[in-house]
């Protein structure tokens, strides 16, 4: 299908926005997949065109919070793989069926995720202890993670940044920071196989790819600079937007 040429200009725009908001809080593929299907992409093309240029913004932010020290390096490689695996298995399988198997437990997830950052009162630093185990998280959070990433992908970054949290005891710039090289690496697996599949819209995502960067780059300096005082409320209200929008989307809420 060909779009008009001020499509793209629109698009690449709201990738910028998107970008932003996902190296802040997450959810970035809540404004760029409806975008691209209100300019008529299928959605299974949305999707897929959306792991394209996420990529790149997760790349962007994850290297930029790399060089300001924001990121742990010291992570095992298993980690990312894992969340590879994950992101694998979630795309080929949204691929076999309808992707609608998941509207009632991800509105869950994210509620609780809202309600956590709303409600908790603790500085998240030093003090705190890990809930579960690395190997707990390893092998149980993060390929669930990585799934629903491949799978459907709006607010996994913010279902790594939480489970960081609330967890691992990690503070939230670091929890933050180290969720964009696991959304990477999931976003990478995914890509790689709606790419075999042949769903990437290549013009959409190329044009899509240049604002992403610019909005990662911005949201990664805002993160850096104003921390949880930042972070916090944008994940409370990525979170609380996005289960209006499934709300709204199954008719539970009329505007």
């Amino acid at each position: 299908m060909e779009l008009a040429a001020e499509a793209f200009i629109w698009l690449a725009l709201i990738a910028a926005i998107a970008g932003f908001v996902d190296s802040v809080a997450g959810g970035g593929g809540l404004i760029s997949v409806p975008a691209m299907m209100l300019f008529g992409v299928p959605p299974i093309s949305a999707l897929a065109t959306n792991k394209l240029q996420g990529s790149f913004g997760t790349a962007t932010a994850a290297v930029t919070m790399l060089k300001k020290g924001k990121v742990s390096l010291n992570r095992p490689l298993r980690y990312f793989v894992l969340a590879v695996l994950g992101g694998a298995l979630g795309t080929w399988l949204v691929q076999q069926f309808p992707a609608d198997t998941l509207k009632i437990i991800v509105p869950l997830i994210l509620t609780v995720i809202a309600l956590y950052f709303l409600l908790s009162n603790s500085d998240e630093k030093a003090g705190r202890k890990p809930l579960i185990g690395d190997n707990a998280y390893l092998y149980g959070v993060v390929p669930p993670i990585g799934f629903y990433d491949g799978f459907f992908g709006p607010g996994a970054g913010s279902f790594y940044a939480a489970s960081g949290v609330a967890l691992r005891a990690n503070d939230i710039v670091s929890a933050t920071a180290n969720a964009k090289l696991l959304n990477f690496a999931s976003n990478v697996a995914s890509l790689v196989v709606f790419i075999v599949g042949g769903k990437v819209m290549w013009g959409v995502g190329v044009a899509m790819i240049a604002g992403q960067m610019v909005g990662a780059y911005a949201g990664s300096l805002a993160v850096i600079s104003f921390g949880a005082r930042l972070v916090r409320p944008l994940i409370v209200l990525a979170c609380l937007v996005m289960v209006a929008r499934y709300a709204w989307q199954e008719g539970y809420l009329v505007l």
